[in-house]
């Protein structure tokens, strides 16, 4: 594969790597928190959904279209992220099965919205989208830059970033300091709910012209793997949502690259699970984890 080739699908590979990237980072707060979210697939869907409809019913006015759904997107995922931040936080429940709850909620949701909005299983299909950058780049390939370096700024520089993350180790300890464990996870659970839901957003403006229940078709749990095999750090998740970012721009194109083209296109397309799968495996045995990640906190016992 020459040079050229690789640099033609830049501008794809960044296209799909920055929501993933985006999610991820949401993924990364909520988990170094002590909250696992499992649900970034379904708050993905609940920002396409909100992101496409919005965007319709506001093509007239392009320039206003685009930022306003990329907007609501996100603040449709941050109130959308509260029912899992009720169940996990207040109500100790399992953060797995909470997660998977938000998850099967959110696709019946966005359907029957669509069934009422649009008379279909899908919104309805806009006249434009948003429009790639110079070189082709569109402008999520800079937003998730920077979204990525806030939230690392945040983490690490300021002292909030230190009790989120002590909250993710040990929020008994924290908690004897001082540190209020509970609005640490709700705003952790709120902020990773917001850059799903523009994550979503992000993908049904630049990768698709209307919300389908295919739109975000795994990208959520591929943001989610990222975050694992990344190790919770921001260059981790970088590197991570850039490699199974990459692995989907080339099973989607594939069939311009005339020295692969005697494989078939289905082992690309299952090329960015596959990957997924993989890289969990490999790294299942080392412990990076927060320690406190999925462990209800009991005010009470502490």
């Amino acid at each position: 594969m020459s040079a050229q080739t690789l640099l033609n699908l830049l501008p794809s590979t960044l296209m799909i790597v920055s929501p993933i990237l985006i999610a991820a980072t949401g993924g990364m707060i909520c988990e170094r928190a002590g909250v696992v979210n499992i649900a970034l697939e379904g708050l993905m869907a609940i920002g396409a959904m909100t992101a496409a409809t919005a965007h319709v019913l506001l093509e007239d006015s392009v320039r206003l279209s685009i930022p306003l759904a990329l907007f609501m997107g996100a603040v449709m995922g941050c109130l959308f992220s509260l029912i899992h931040a009720f169940a996990a936080i207040s109500l100790r429940a399992d953060q797995v099965i909470s997660g998977t709850g938000v998850n099967l909620l959110a696709n019946g949701i966005t359907v029957f919205f669509s069934q009422l909005l649009f008379h279909a299983d899908r919104t309805a299909n806009p006249k434009l989208g948003m429009l790639p950058g110079p070189g082709g780049i569109y402008p999520t390939a800079w937003l998730a830059l920077i979204i990525l370096g806030v939230a690392s700024f945040a983490l690490y520089k300021r002292p909030w970033g230190l009790r989120l993350r002590a909250c993710g180790e040990h929020p008994a300890a924290l908690a004897s300091a001082g540190g209020k464990v509970i609005r640490i996870r709700y705003a952790a659970v709120l902020i990773s709910g917001v850059l799903a839901g523009l994550s979503g957003a992000c993908i049904v403006l630049t990768q698709d012209i209307q919300y389908t229940i295919t739109t975000i078709n795994g990208k959520g749990f591929i943001a989610l793997a990222a975050v694992s095999f990344g190790r919770w750090t921001p260059l981790g998740i970088l590197g991570a949502s850039f490699l199974f970012g990459a692995s989907s721009a080339l099973s989607v194109n594939i069939t311009n690259i005339k020295t692969l083209q005697f494989i078939p296109s289905d082992f690309f397309n299952a090329l960015p699970y596959c990957i997924t799968l993989i890289t969990l495996v490999v790294f299942s045995g080392k412990d990076y984890a927060p320690r406190a990640a999925g462990q209800p906190y009991d005010k009470g016992r502490s």
